[in-house]
């Protein structure tokens, strides 16, 4: 019985010790399954999943290309910007991160949601901008609590920062954000969401050549996202520096003369469309598009009455008044309507028909030949010579002086101004042209439209012996390492129809006007220099007889007219132009001469 009982138990002994044996071959031969399953089968995909955990890919966006005027000096350029980024998968929770950077930033978490909403559907390693351009306080704040933002890394990247703030601001632009159109369109091939590209100025006119090239750095880090070695590097390469053609010095000057006015002061060299000035007033700060603009800062800009976003040198369109009395002195000398020895007489008043047109001066002038006429600015003299002309003829001239067409200088939105013409009212309006109408178009008034560049262009030509040049902003442009990429040479538009006789007695007008105690732009001279102009006032609103207010000096702003001042220096040798329009500033002889003096004594005692 006992030796039964010993065969028994051991029988169960060893079931017992083979179950457990087996039981642990079977265990033992999941595993090694399991593991051939996840180093063989699954293992290539897990070395990727792995390389993606610890290896980071970041961009190195370019450094954009510097600003400087004609002669060096540095008016653009770049400095570091810190952004915020978020990397999803290091986050593991992207939303509880999100809302305890708020907390610790006490800002509004939804923008940052709304961030991270943008970017859905992106792969979850790259990292996702939440906040542009913080300050080294956020970034210490950040660094601090770095154990409880999983996923939050800090980048440096180089913003652009305009040195002068509001000066020239017309003229070198802005920034804005790349729209997701903008990129879908193919036109900006190497930028990504959230790049600035130009949006006005020469920042926008100059893009491609301010753009740089994308660099990027492969980096590893560790399970908190920090760097622990930097395996890659292929630098960005920077955009290229643009040389203006402004002289700073002269900017400065106009932008203090227009300080608390509206308008624009321009100065071209008349040898070859070099812009030496380019001030409009009010101007605006460019450094807030890029530091991050609200709603209602801009709306205050869009909707303020004095414009502070129009380029008013190219974008304002104004009557030329009686700048404009150059142009028909010059159809009526080569039409042969009148001679250099013509006499009109002006008793302050010439009737049309049914109609009285005034002369400025209310006495008259007396007896005018076209050297009077052009030095004391004689209404009648002009009516009568427009009248001769006739406004076809007279629009020929005008266009062949660049009025009613863009200068093409390499700026956005240059309106074209308007020049009419008896078919362009017939078929604006329906009505025939009236002979009443040509007079009010030969003293610059009526439908007649320029800009203050238009009209900058036209004195330049006289003074230069009659060639229209394009207007050049810029002189030349270089690399970072100072070669030469590109270099502005003069466009020449075309002749003025104008013969070097007219041309002779034009310029000597204009030069009397100035330094003749009789002449309009008295105002203007400078002692040891020959200075040429011709003044303007445009009337705003009509003036009726029994009006007893005077538009000039109207005591409501917008009712005053418009002041006019375009010359050039020396007479002989000219070497800058001028064109100053002082919106409702009055007479153009006190209100815009006096600005275009100081431009002249400023540039010519450099």
């Amino acid at each position: 019985m006992d030796s039964y009982l010993h065969t028994v138990d051991s029988d169960w002994y060893r079931q017992r010790v083979s179950g457990a044996l087996i039981c642990v071959l079977a265990a033992f031969l999941i595993l090694l399954v399991r593991l051939y399953y996840l180093q063989v089968v699954e293992g290539p995909e897990f070395r990727r999943q792995s390389q993606n955990n610890c290896v980071r890919l970041e961009d190195i966006p370019p450094a954009r290309g510097l600003i400087f005027d004609r002669d060096g000096v540095l008016l653009v350029e770049n400095r570091p910007c810190f952004n915020i980024s978020i990397v999803p998968r290091e986050a593991k929770n992207p939303k509880g991160v999100v809302h305890k950077l708020a907390e610790l930033l006490d800002v509004a978490p939804e923008p940052l949601f709304a961030r991270l909403a943008e970017v859905r559907g992106v792969r979850s390693f790259k990292p996702v901008l939440l906040r542009r351009d913080v300050s080294r306080d956020v970034v210490a704040i950040i660094e601090a609590y770095k154990l409880d933002l999983p996923g939050i890394v800090i980048t440096v990247e180089p913003t652009r920062h305009y040195l002068e703030g509001k000066r020239a601001s017309h003229l070198v632009g802005y920034l804005g954000e790349i729209s997701r159109e903008e990129l879908k369109s193919g036109c900006f091939p190497d930028n990504r969401i959230r790049d600035f590209i130009g949006r006005f100025g020469v920042e926008k006119a100059y893009e491609p050549y301010f753009h740089g090239r994308r660099g990027e750095q492969r980096i590893e880090v560790n399970a908190l996202g920090q760097l622990t070695r930097v395996l890659k590097t292929e630098e960005a390469t920077p955009g290229n520096n643009i040389y203006l053609t402004l002289d700073f010095r002269l900017q400065r000057k106009a932008e203090a003369l227009l300080s608390g006015k509206v308008g624009a002061a321009v100065a071209m060299d008349p040898s070859n469309g070099h812009i030496l000035a380019m001030a409009s007033s009010p101007a605006f700060d460019p450094n807030v598009f890029v530091e991050g603009m609200t709603y209602e800062a801009w709306n205050d800009l869009a909707s303020n009455r004095f414009r502070p976003m129009e380029n008013k040198a190219i974008q304002g369109q104004y009557p030329p008044a009686s700048t404009y009395k150059i142009v028909t002195a010059i159809a009526g000398l080569e039409e042969g309507v009148i001679t250099e020895h013509t006499r009109v007489f002006c008793p302050g008043y010439y009737r049309y028909g049914n109609r009285t047109f005034r002369c400025w001066k209310r006495g008259g002038h007396g007896f005018m030949k076209i050297t009077d006429a052009l030095v004391e600015s004689c209404d009648v003299f002009f009516y009568q010579v427009g009248e001769k002309l006739g406004v076809d003829r007279l629009a020929g001239y005008a266009k062949a002086c660049g009025l009613g067409l863009p200068t093409g200088v390499d700026l956005d939105k240059e309106a074209k101004g308007l020049v009419p013409t008896s078919w362009w009212k017939l078929g604006r309006m329906g009505v025939p042209w009236q002979g009443g109408e040509t007079l009010s178009v030969a003293i610059g008034q009526g439908f007649d439209l320029v800009t203050p560049i238009q009209m900058l262009s036209l004195i330049s030509a006289v003074a230069n012996g009659g060639i229209r040049y394009k207007p050049l902003v810029v002189r030349r442009i270089e690399s970072s390492d100072g070669s030469l990429v590109k270099k502005e040479v003069p466009v020449p538009l075309g002749r003025l129809s104008v013969s070097d006789k007219t041309l002779e007695i034009v310029k000597r007008s204009l030069m009397d006007a100035v330094n003749k105690p009789r002449g309009t732009g008295w105002i203007a001279r400078i002692p040891g220099i020959d200075v040429a102009g011709k003044t303007g006032t445009a009337q705003v609103v009509g003036m009726k007889e029994d009006n007893k207010e005077n538009p000039v000096e109207s005591k409501h702003l917008h009712l005053r007219d418009h002041a006019w001042f375009i010359a050039f220096a020396p007479a002989e040798e000219p070497r800058v132009a001028v064109a100053v329009l002082i919106e409702h500033g009055g007479h153009g002889s006190t209100a815009a001469g006096p600005i275009a003096r100081e431009m002249i004594k400023t540039y010519l005692g450099n």
